[in-house]
């Protein structure tokens, strides 16, 4: 069953000095199987991807985020392994390739936390440190 949540997200970016963050809340959809959590949420101006859908799963050994509108990936997190995504935006796409450090998560069927730090390349040039931050509340 879907429950409405709310889910806060810190993405931390950048590289030394040139750190950027982004703090969002939304309202979202979530379900929980006692396995796998998924969540669903709209992206907004905040983010620079306004107009686009974001479904989250997060599975014990990796996590899987699609997004789906004006801005189009899936983006596969596994600790210790690389995976190469299409980024599709208006103005053109792009190769990316994602490094995943870590990925710590907990959840149960009223919410709960992940952290996922990686690294992210273009055209195997470094582009950006980067820690994501997710919490996920059951709306009361």
């Amino acid at each position: 069953m879907m429950k409405d949540v709310v889910i806060y997200i810190r993405s931390l970016y950048g590289y030394g000095e040139d750190e950027d963050t982004i703090d969002f809340t939304t309202d979202g959809l979530y379900t929980y199987d006692g396995d796998t959590a998924c969540l669903t949420y709209e992206e907004s101006e905040v983010t620079g991807m306004e107009g686009t859908r974001t479904s989250v799963v997060v599975m014990p050994d990796k996590v899987v985020v699609d997004r789906d509108g004006t801005v189009t990936s899936r983006m596969v997190f596994s600790p210790g392994e690389k995976h190469a995504f299409l980024y599709d935006t208006p103005v053109g796409s792009a190769t990316m390739h994602m490094d995943t450090r870590s990925v710590h998560s907990r959840f149960n069927e009223h919410g709960g936390h992940m952290e996922i730090d990686y690294v992210v390349d273009m055209e195997h040039a470094f582009a950006s440190r980067n820690k994501f931050k997710m919490t996920v509340k059951e709306r009361s």
